[in-house]
């Protein structure tokens, strides 16, 4: 295993254990590496009941990635009403969905090709 490939697997579970730490449902991580033109190598996605828990989340998988990885976020946005909060690590994306909201816009039907790892 390279090392690079092993920092994205670091970085994934420990996004996958900050959702976990906050009870987000429906944890899927999609593997896009194969895909051509794909945006990045993962997509970490879940689901919450609440805005607030959707942004306690977020800032969970935030802080824990900085503290244990010592990996910032590059790119943010959606806490202004954290229906889609959608934190942009480069090589991860995580999606941090409000459930009605996932439901809307059923993003992992347009990765369809992607491999799906289901967490819970």
């Amino acid at each position: 295993m390279t090392e690079k490939k092993e920092i994205k697997d670091k970085l994934v579970a420990k996004v996958i254990e900050a959702i976990e730490e906050k009870k987000g449902k429906n944890i899927v991580a999609l593997n896009l590496k194969k895909i051509d033109y794909a945006v990045c190598d993962y997509f970490v996605i879940c689901d919450a009941e609440s805005t607030t828990q959707v942004s306690a989340i977020a800032n969970e998988i935030e802080h824990l990635t900085q503290e244990d990885l010592m990996t910032k976020v590059w790119r943010k946005s959606g806490y202004e009403n954290a229906q889609w909060i959608l934190l942009d690590y480069g090589s991860v994306v995580v999606h941090v969905f409000q459930s009605e909201s996932r439901e809307f816009y059923k993003l992992e039907e347009l990765w369809a090709d992607a491999k799906f790892t289901y967490v819970n």
